[in-house]
């Protein structure tokens, strides 16, 4: 069983995001850059299923700027055993949206022929969640997303998948081949060592120019601004529990 794992190139989340002069975007340069941490959840069950030889090959897809190859290395170091990067400039958390991701990602699928593709739910910088849904209408395949626990049948044809919900969780079974997104109780991703570092550095990484695919990536919407959220008011201290009950009632009108 192959396994397609997308991944995306995000800042890192625990870099001070800030919004750039001209309040285009977030301000991108000198910005410390790192693997989604949902992407680095599906490479971690991904990889977790060819330990249990449920799965024969795991093949890391980036879309992204040169960059983005720092990212498959990552994975690749995770247990990924091979990559592909479909390389362009366009701004990831802007002009690069669900739609062409998902129509890259579809015409790699076409070509590598998987059981099964594992994307994060969403990624930390974008937070669309859409590309996995997208991804499964354009193939028609069965999707279960905001995965929490993936089992794969014996026969490697189904694929039972508990996922989260807003009132808990729920239990769905669906054929292969299939997408699935992962939520973030799937599992812990782990920790590349360094012997891993070094060999994926000898891991094969393709390389597909974006435009050479002839896939239509202009993006449906427009950014008009970016803008600071507004600060908080300083706070103040009460003196005693009545005028806190009190501003709480009259000022904050919250109780």
């Amino acid at each position: 069983m192959k396994v397609i794992v997308g991944v995306k190139r995000v800042i890192d989340y625990a870099a001070k995001v800030r919004v750039a002069t001209n309040k285009s975007g977030v301000e991108l340069n000198n910005v410390k850059m790192s693997l989604n941490p949902f992407c680095e959840i599906a490479v971690e069950e991904a990889i977790r299923m060819k330990e249990k030889k449920s799965a024969s090959e795991v093949v890391v897809v980036s879309v992204g700027p040169k960059g983005a190859t720092e990212q498959i290395r990552q994975a690749l170091a995770m247990g990924a055993d091979r990559g592909i990067h479909i390389q362009t400039d366009m701004r990831l958390d802007q002009e690069l949206q669900p739609l062409a991701v998902a129509k890259l990602l579809k015409s790699v699928v076409d070509t590598e022929a998987p059981n099964v593709v594992v994307l994060g739910k969403q990624s930390i910088d974008g937070d669309c969640a859409q590309t996995g849904p997208m991804l499964a209408s354009m193939l028609k395949w069965p999707q279960a997303t905001f995965a929490c626990k993936v089992d794969v049948s014996e026969d490697k044809s189904k694929f039972t998948v508990e996922r989260e919900t807003d009132s808990g969780t729920e239990v769905i079974e669906v054929n292969a081949p299939a997408i699935i997104t992962a939520d973030l109780r799937l599992n812990e991703p782990r920790y590349a060592t360094l012997p891993n570092i070094m060999k994926a550095k000898k891991k094969k990484v393709e390389t597909i120019d974006a435009a050479s695919l002839g896939i239509d990536l202009a993006p449906r919407i427009t950014v008009v601004e970016v803008n600071e959220p507004p600060a908080r008011k300083g706070g103040i201290m009460v003196e005693d529990v009545d005028t806190l009950v009190d501003k709480l009632k009259n000022t904050a009108a919250v109780i």
